[in-house]
């Protein structure tokens, strides 16, 4: 949801991986827990498949909506963006602390509380008072006064990004979910995602490059999953 640096595989080494079939205990998702781990082969054990098996369950449409093509297309979206804005799986917060204490804004009537800070937490980077709000109510939980549940529970975790993916459009028109439901292309989650920093930005400028990570992100997991990936044309 904001800036920040991420590795990313090279195509030879991701090419050269076969996923094996789905053999999960969820057969209506379209990763197994063989192929969760064949991607994020570094992710720190906070990250686990289960917990992310466990926030589906609040939101059933997340690459369920549509074909099998536009399911597919989803889920290397999402996969992409998490891929790059949680460091692989490898950051539960966010890695550049300089900025901790700039995420409180109660422009929109969501005090911060006392003594909380609400900088990136997750898979998705969760930051700002007024998501952690928002998404607390989302959840049925007080993550306004205690976000760094999102930082303890893996569960917990997983759902903020969705509810993010899900039902937030940031910088666009729609979220992301919405976005990839209506064909818009995978440059419209980023969008949303962070649209603000990345998008419509010169081609040396860092926004651009970061953008242009996500979508070679984007690319070698639609081609693991074997699908065609669409309109991968810069937000």
């Amino acid at each position: 949801m904001k800036f920040i640096v991420s590795c990313v595989f090279s195509l030879a080494s991701l090419s050269a991986i076969a996923l094996p079939s789905p053999t999960n205990s969820n057969p209506t998702f379209l990763l197994s827990a063989t192929q969760f781990e064949t991607l994020f082969p570094k992710r720190i054990p906070f990250y686990t498949y289960e917990g992310l098996l466990e926030a589906i369950k609040a939101y059933p449409e997340f690459t369920r909506f549509g074909s099998e093509l536009q399911n597919k297309r989803e889920l290397a979206a999402f996969l992409a963006n998490i891929m790059h804005e949680s460091h692989q799986l490898q950051a539960i917060t966010e890695v550049d602390t300089r900025y901790h204490d700039h995420y409180c804004n109660d422009k929109q009537g969501v005090p911060c509380a006392k003594g909380k800070q609400y900088y990136g937490r997750g898979p998705i980077q969760l930051s700002w008072n007024f998501n952690y709000d928002l998404a607390g109510k989302a959840l049925g939980l007080d993550l306004l006064n205690d976000p760094d549940m999102v930082a303890r529970v893996p569960a917990v975790a997983w759902k903020t990004a969705l509810w993010y993916w899900m039902e937030i459009p940031g910088s666009g028109p729609v979220s992301s979910h919405q976005a990839m439901k209506q064909n818009k292309g995978f440059g419209e989650t980023v969008r949303s995602i962070n649209g603000a920093l990345e998008c419509s930005k010169p081609a040396d400028n860092i926004g651009y490059q970061q953008q242009q990570m996500r979508i070679q992100n984007y690319l070698r997991i639609t081609q693991l999953l074997g699908v065609d990936p669409g309109d991968v044309q810069a937000c």
